[in-house]
């Protein structure tokens, strides 16, 4: 159940707060939008099959992370996908938006992090390359975020660059406090 409401509050900050100002988030998430900011594909049918060579590495070399992130990947991305009708409901600034996106879509993928599951992708790699370096795996899924984030700054204006900064951010933020061992209740309560 935490799977399915943490994949709606993702997909609503994605689809409603991010999506209409051309906003970027880190990870696969990032990527699926850089994907359908250039070529107007589906966000989440994106990421799934972006995910697939991750998997496959999971399935031979971490199966516990298979087994654990599938249904997150796999829903949360349907969600995505589905909730796109509401894009354009509401119509906020951009940094507000940013700011709203980014609780919601940390606040999503927190929940999932809390049960051990999560919307896969990037995040894998960046505990394999932690494996081989011995390096944060927290610093590493900072630095592939920025380099999607960098990369993404060539589609999108500077504006729009900076708000998904803040996106970034937020997002950072509201997962830590939603996975820090206080428990994910005492910051919704």
């Amino acid at each position: 159940m935490t799977t399915i409401i943490g994949s709606i509050f993702l997909a609503i900050g994605i689809n409603v707060f991010l999506v209409p100002h051309h906003l970027l988030d880190g990870g696969i998430i990032g990527i699926g939008l850089i994907v359908k900011y250039i070529w107007h594909v589906k966000a989440g049918l994106t990421i799934i099959l972006l995910s697939i060579p991750l998997y496959i590495i999971a399935w031979f070399y971490y199966r516990p992370f298979f087994y654990n992130s599938l249904h997150g990947l796999l829903f949360s991305s349907l969600m995505i996908d589905v909730f796109s009708v509401l894009r354009g409901a509401i119509v906020l600034d951009p940094i507000l938006s940013s700011i709203i996106g980014g609780v919601l879509v940390g606040f999503g993928i927190g929940m999932m992090l809390r049960e051990e599951t999560s919307t896969g992708g990037t995040d894998l790699l960046a505990q394999f390359i932690a494996r081989m370096t011995n390096w944060n795996v927290g610093i590493i899924i900072f630095l592939m975020d920025a380099l999607i984030i960098t990369i993404g700054s060539f589609i999108i204006d500077s504006a729009s660059f900076l708000y998904s900064l803040i996106v970034v951010t937020v997002v950072g933020v509201v997962t830590t406090m939603l996975t820090q061992s206080k428990g994910w209740r005492h910051y919704v309560m």
